[in-house]
C-alpha cells in the first residue's frame, strides 16, 4: 500500500520512511505542502499523512487541496494540539489527527484502520477535468480557457468543482444550493441561474448556446465533457 508522507522535519520523515517501510508500506515523501500536492498528483497514494505547519502551504490548505479530487484518507500528523487546529483539519477532509510525540505502536495502529476504509489507488482521478477549450484543475484550484487564466468568484468555484466532480451526472438545484450555503432549504431566488450564466459567460464558446454547462429544466444542471 503506498503512502505519502508530508513533513518538513526530515529526520522524522527518514525515521517514519524507515519503519513503515519495514511494515510493508510503500513509503513517497514531501517536504513542503507544495511538494505534498505535487507527489499526491503524481503517486495518486493510497494513504496521506501529513504535517499542518509546513512550507508554502500548510496542511490544512493541502488537504482542501486533495479532498477537490481524491479519496484516500488523510491522517495529520502535528505538535499542534489545540481543539481548533483539529476541528480545522477535521472539517477540512482528514480522517484522523495524532500528536506528536507520538508512540509508534499507536500510529501504526491507526494506519491499520485507516487502511481498512482505503479504496486502492487502482485508476486514480484525474485532478484535471477538461472541456472545449477550458481545463479546470481540481487540486490547484485553477481554471483555464485557451491556456489562459479565468478569475473565478469564491461561489462560481465551488458550483463548477461540484459540477466537475460529477461530469455527466444530473446535479440537483437542491444539491447545489447545500453545496453553496450549507442547506437546501434555502429559497432558490434565481442565484443558482445568475451564477451558471456567469460561468457560462467565462467558459463556452457562445454562452448562448451552451455546449458544455447544461441546464436541465426544473431539475438542476450538468457539466458534460468531450466526446472521447
Amino acid at each position: 500500500m503506498k503512502l505519502l508522507i508530508a513533513d518538513d522535519d526530515p529526520q522524522l520523515v527518514r525515521a517514519l520512511r524507515i519503519t513503515l517501510g519495514a511494515q510493508g508500506y510503500d513509503v513517497v515523501t514531501a517536504a513542503d505542502g507544495e511538494e505534498a500536492v505535487a507527489q499526491a498528483v503524481a503517486q495518486h497514494p493510497d494513504i496521506v499523512m501529513l504535517d499542518l505547519g509546513m512550507p508554502h502551504l500548510d496542511g490544512v490548505e493541502v488537504i482542501h487541496a486533495l479532498r477537490g479530487w481524491m479519496t484516500a484518507p488523510i491522517i495529520v500528523v502535528s505538535g499542534r494540539t489545540g481543539s481548533a487546529d483539529k476541528v480545522d483539519a477535521l472539517d477540512a477532509g482528514a480522517d484522523d489527527y495524532v500528536t506528536k510525540p507520538f508512540q509508534m505502536d499507536e500510529l501504526l495502529a491507526r494506519l491499520r484502520a485507516v487502511s481498512r476504509r482505503a479504496q486502492p489507488a487502482v485508476t486514480p482521478t484525474d485532478p484535471v477535468v477538461r472541456f472545449g477549450a477550458v481545463e479546470v484543475d481540481l487540486a490547484a484550484h485553477v481554471v483555464t480557457r485557451d491556456g489562459s487564466a479565468v478569475h473565478l468568484t469564491p461561489t462560481e468555484w465551488r458550483m463548477l468543482e461540484f459540477l466537475a466532480r460529477h461530469p455527466g451526472a444530473l446535479v440537483t438545484r437542491q444539491a447545489l444550493l447545500k453545496e453553496l450555503w450549507g442547506t437546501d432549504q434555502v429559497s432558490d431566488t434565481g442565484y443558482l441561474r445568475l451564477y451558471i450564466s456567469q460561468l457560462r459567460k467565462k467558459l463556452e464558446r457562445d454562452p448562448s448556446s451552451p455546449a458544455h454547462l447544461l441546464t436541465e429544466s426544473g431539475m438542476g444542471y450538468r457539466l458534460i465533457l468531450d466526446a472521447a
